[in-house]
């Protein structure tokens, strides 16, 4: 019986030296991201001091309304990716008719 014990005591040892293993693993694995997200926290902090403080006011571009309308009623996915392939012209089809320039 002796034997028996002491074998069950190795075998729970061996596991829990394991599952230390595992979560010293993962401990490090998300202190690296706690990191990288404080990293990135930062730099948008960053970005964020150097924003102006009224809101931006679009271009004026005579096309400009165009783009975000042309967005806005994307049927597909739609983007620089999908949009400048000839197979997806159809990404950004227009449902209706977008002031054009004056």
């Amino acid at each position: 019986m002796r034997s028996t014990a002491a074998d069950a005591a190795r075998t729970l040892a061996d596991d829990l030296r394991t599952r230390i293993d595992d979560l010293r693993t993962r401990l490090r694995e998300t202190e690296t991201r706690l990191k990288r997200l404080a990293i990135t926290r930062r730099t948008v902090a960053g970005f964020a001091d150097r924003l102006p403080a009224s809101p931006l006011e679009p271009p004026e571009h005579p096309y400009y309304p165009r783009i975000p309308t042309a967005f806005n009623e994307a049927t597909g996915p739609c983007g620089p990716r999908t949009s400048a392939r000839p197979s997806a012209m159809n990404c950004c089809r227009r449902t209706s008719k977008a002031p054009g320039p004056s």
